[in-house]
C-alpha cells in the first residue's frame, strides 16, 4: 500500500443531501480511495486516498463526469469557494425574483379568472419562462442523475412540476376527451410555477445558512496576512505569503500581524499570542525566541527567519484541523445519510402506489386527484432538512467555539459533550478575563501625593505590557493627572528610570 494522503476539498454544485451523497458515491468507487466522506452543509469531501494510485485531478475528473465540481487547487481554494457560492446566491436570488413576479400573476388567473377567455392558454405561456429558464437547473440536474441511475431532489421536483404541467396542456388542447367521458378537465400550471417558485426560495434560505456557518472559518483565514515584507539582499520587498519559503528573512513592524513561523535573528518585541495561547499578556520576545504566523507584534520591529511557511504553520493547522472538524460527520448523520440514499426512489415509489391507488378506488373520474396527490407526495417529500440540520448545528457549534479558542476534534466529540455533568480546566496560572488589572498599590517607601502623577507620566510612555493597565487604573478609576517628566529611560528587562523636580525616581515591573 502507498502512501495515505488526506485532503479536504471544496464541493461545487450540489444541491441537496442526494447529490451529497451521489458525489461521495462517486469517490468512494475510485481505485486507491480508502475514505470519503461529503457534508453538504459545509460543501466539502474529505477523502483519504493513496497517492500512488490516485491524484486529486483524477477525483475530480471522476466528480465532473457525475455532473458536480470539485476545487483541488491549494491557494485560494477558501476564496474560490466563497465566491462561487456568492455567484450561485445571485443567480438564486435572481431566478427567486423572477419565479415569483410571474407565480403572482398566474394565481391571480387560476383562483379568479379560471373562465376567462385563453385563461388556459396565457398560464401555459407564463408557466413556461419558470421552467425553462428559472427553474431550468431542476431539470438539467435530474437529466444528469438519470442518466447514471441516481436520483436527488432535482428528480423530484422535475417529475412533480414536468407531470402537472403536461396533464395540464393535455387538457388546455383536447379537452373534449374528458367532456366525452363526463367529466370537467382542470389545469395546474399554477401548481407547477408555483412548486419552483417555493422550492428555489427554500435553497435561497439554505445558501444564505451556509454562507453564514462559515463565518468563523473566514474570521481565522483573516488572522492570516496576504503580504509579507521579505529582506533580501539587504533589501525591503513586499510579496504574497505563498511566495514565502522556509529560510527567508521576513521584517515585522510594529502592529503588524506575524506572516509565518520563525525565530527572530534581530530586534525585540513585545507580541500578542493569545489567539494561539489564550494567555492576555504578550509575551517578550528576544534574539532566538519563537514567533508564530497570525500573533501581533506590539511596538518593537524585528527581522525573523521563516521555518514554516504557508499551511505548515501553526495557525494554517488549527484552520485545517477546525475545518476537518466541521466536516466530520457525528453518529447521527451518518444514520440520516444512510436514509437519503433510498429516500428518492422510495418517494418514487409511494408517488406511484398514491397514483394507483386513486385510480383503483375512484376510478377515471378521479383522475386529476390521482394526478395532483401524486404530485403532492413528490412535492413535499424534500430530504434537504434532514441533510442540512444536523450538520449545520455542527458546523456553527464548532466554529463558534473556534472563535473563543475553543478548537474541538471532531463532530464526534461534539455530540459526546451532551454526557458531560463535570468540566475541569487545567491551566497554568489562573483563570483570567483576558487583560490584566490593578488590584493594589506597594510602595517601597511612604507614599507621597504626587508619586502617583509621577507614575502616570512615566506608564504612558512606556512600551511595557502591564502599562496600559497601569494608565487605566490611574486615569479612569482614580482620576489622577500626568506630571511633566524632565526625562524618561526605559532599561529593557529592568523597568523605567524617569526625572522630575532634580529627583531620579525607579519603577520596576513585577508580575504576580
Amino acid at each position: 500500500m502507498g502512501k495515505i494522503t488526506k485532503k479536504t476539498f471544496p464541493v461545487l454544485n450540489m444541491h441537496c443531501a442526494g447529490c451529497a451523497n451521489n458525489v461521495e458515491k462517486t469517490v468512494k468507487k475510485l481505485p486507491g480511495v480508502v475514505e470519503a466522506s461529503v457534508n453538504f452543509a459545509t460543501t466539502s469531501l474529505a477523502v483519504s486516498y493513496e497517492n500512488e494510485q490516485l491524484t486529486p485531478g483524477g477525483i475530480r475528473d471522476a466528480v465532473v463526469a457525475a455532473g458536480y465540481d470539485l476545487i483541488v487547487e491549494e491557494t485560494h481554494k477558501e476564496e474560490r469557494k466563497e465566491e462561487a457560492q456568492h455567484q450561485r446566491y445571485i443567480r438564486l436570488k435572481r431566478n427567486v425574483i423572477g419565479a415569483w413576479i410571474l407565480a403572482v400573476p398566474m394565481l391571480v388567473l387560476s383562483m379568479i379568472f379560471m373562465h376567462a377567455p385563453y385563461s388556459n392558454e396565457i398560464q401555459m405561456l407564463l408557466a413556461l419562462p419558470v421552467m425553462i429558464f428559472f427553474g431550468g437547473s431542476f431539470y438539467t440536474g435530474a437529466w444528469k442523475q438519470a442518466k447514471m441511475g441516481r436520483s436527488n431532489m432535482d428528480t423530484l421536483v422535475a417529475l412533480s412540476t414536468s407531470i402537472a404541467f403536461l396533464f395540464s396542456v393535455f387538457n388546455t388542447f383536447f379537452p373534449e376527451f374528458w367532456y366525452a367521458r363526463g367529466l370537467e378537465p382542470h389545469v395546474y400550471y399554477e401548481a407547477s410555477v408555483v412548486i419552483i417558485a417555493f422550492v428555489l426560495t427554500g435553497k435561497l434560505m439554505e445558501e444564505r445558512a451556509k454562507g453564514n456557518t462559515s463565518a468563523a472559518i473566514r474570521k481565522l483565514m483573516g488572522l492570516q496576512p496576504k503580504v509579507a515584507r521579505a529582506l533580501r539582499n539587504g533589501v525591503e520587498e513586499d510579496i504574497l505569503i505563498e511566495e514565502l519559503q522556509v529560510g527567508d528573512l521576513v521584517v515585522v513592524r510594529p502592529g503588524e500581524q506575524i506572516p509565518v513561523d520563525g525565530v527572530l535573528t534581530e530586534g525585540e518585541s513585545y507580541v500578542d499570542e493569545s489567539m494561539i495561547s489564550g494567555e492576555p499578556l504578550p509575551v517578550d520576545k528576544k534574539v532566538g525566541g519563537k514567533v508564530l504566523a497570525g500573533t501581533i507584534n506590539q511596538r518593537g520591529s524585528f527581522v525573523i527567519k521563516a521555518s514554516q511557511v504557508g499551511s505548515e504553520t501553526v495557525l494554517a493547522r488549527i484552520i485545517q484541523m477546525v475545518q476537518e472538524a466541521q466536516g466530520s460527520k457525528a453518529p447521527v448523520q451518518r444514520i440520516v445519510d444512510r436514509i437519503t440514499g433510498i429516500f428518492v426512489p422510495v418517494v418514487l415509489g409511494i408517488a406511484l402506489l398514491t397514483f394507483a391507488l386513486w385510480l383503483l378506488i375512484g376510478g377515471q373520474e378521479y383522475i386529476s386527484h390521482a394526478v395532483l396527490s401524486a404530485v403532492s407526495v413528490l412535492v413535499i417529500a424534500c430530504p434537504c432538512a434532514l441533510g442540512l440540520a444536523t450538520p449545520t448545528a455542527l458546523m456553527v457549534g464548532i466554529g463558534k467555539a473556534a472563535g473563543q479558542h475553543i478548537l474541538i476534534k471532531d463532530a464526534v466529540a461534539l455530540e459526546q459533550m451532551r454526557k458531560v455533568n463535570v468540566v475541569v480546566l487545567d491551566k497554568t496560572g489562573t483563570l483570567t478575563e483576558g487583560r490584566p488589572t490593578v488590584t493594589g498599590w506597594l510602595w517601597a517607601q511612604e507614599q507621597q501625593p504626587h508619586y502617583k502623577d509621577i507614575l502616570l507620566a512615566a506608564e504612558m510612555k512606556s512600551e511595557h505590557p502591564l502599562a496600559g493597565a497601569i494608565v487605566n487604573a490611574l486615569q479612569a478609576e482614580e482620576q489622577v493627572k500626568p506630571a511633566v517628566l524632565e526625562r524618561f529611560d526605559s532599561i529593557t528587562g529592568k523597568g523605567v528610570k524617569v526625572s522630575y523636580e532634580g529627583h531620579t525616581y525607579w519603577w520596576v515591573a513585577i508580575s504576580c
